[in-house]
């Protein structure tokens, strides 16, 4: 198992994982994106669509 993450240094706030995200487990609040780690399911749709590379799957 792993944990998909937010690279803050890479993040452009743009919202294209929060709309991805089958699960609405991504939000983005003052500019920040929060993930609800209870309903990820892993999908990793958030880490394919980023256009900069900054939602990672990072395995434990």
């Amino acid at each position: 198992m792993g944990e998909i993450k937010n690279n803050k240094k890479k993040c452009l706030s743009c919202g294209g994982c929060v709309s991805i995200c089958p699960k609405n487990a991504i939000t983005l609040k003052n500019m920040e994106i929060i993930i609800d780690k209870d309903k990820c399911i892993e999908c990793k749709s958030c880490v394919s669509f980023c256009p900069v590379e900054a939602m990672e799957y990072v395995k434990e």
